[in-house]
């Protein structure tokens, strides 16, 4: 499967890293064109390509990955989605790393936001409890597997985001709906930035 990237800072390189072993390929897009992405994607090796963020958006499954504050231009910059499956990785955070203040979204979670914002993708959120080092890392501790939450209000395009992650490794648990799901694994909620893994043998 050919997966886009919207953004391609640290979360998304780590996706893309988790990804293309996975056997995926990946189109890293962000806001400065894909000439400026061309060290990165040389880094992350075969199967990663530059694109825009048009190129990006038009994969059958895209992960947003871009700072709180730029999320609404972000989206709005972007061709009207098509049914493409939108993993939303943002956080509520205002400002940039080292300088983050929380963002107040009231009682929704961030995809719920994003999802009013993309009109046309099938909204799933994942990756919000992990920091990028867990995600960097890999999957698979002494035969345990790392634990990833995701939530949506589309069943079939979670069923995809399931079997993605599982596919990369993670042993992956359902948390429900946008709303619910959501706030329980994004910033502020119980799960933020927990590491969790599920015990028992497995072999890749």
């Amino acid at each position: 499967m050919e997966i886009g990237t919207i953004g391609a800072g640290a979360l998304a390189q780590a996706f893309a890293r988790r990804a293309l072993k996975a056997g995926h390929k990946v189109k890293l897009s962000n806001s400065r064109g894909p000439d400026r992405l061309r060290e990165i994607v040389n880094q992350l090796g075969p199967g990663a390509t530059a694109a825009t963020k048009e190129e990006a958006a038009a994969c059958e499954m895209v992960l947003l990955a871009v700072p709180w504050d730029n999320v609404p231009s972000t989206l709005a910059s972007l061709p009207k989605w098509n049914n493409q499956i939108l993993i939303d990785g943002t956080n509520p955070f205002h400002g940039k790393a080292g300088k983050f203040t929380p963002a107040d979204v009231g009682n929704l979670s961030t995809s719920q936001l994003v999802a009013a914002l993309a009109p046309g993708a099938r909204v799933v959120k994942a990756f919000n409890h992990m920091i990028v080092p867990n995600l960097e890392a890999d999957p698979v501790v002494n035969g345990a597997r790392r634990v990833a939450f995701i939530s949506a209000d589309d069943d079939g395009a979670k069923k995809r985001v399931q079997t993605l992650l599982e596919n990369c490794g993670y042993s992956v648990v359902d948390l429900g709906n946008l709303r619910d799901g959501g706030l329980i694994q994004q910033a502020g909620g119980p799960l933020a930035g927990r590491d969790f893994f599920e015990r028992g043998e497995y072999h890749k």
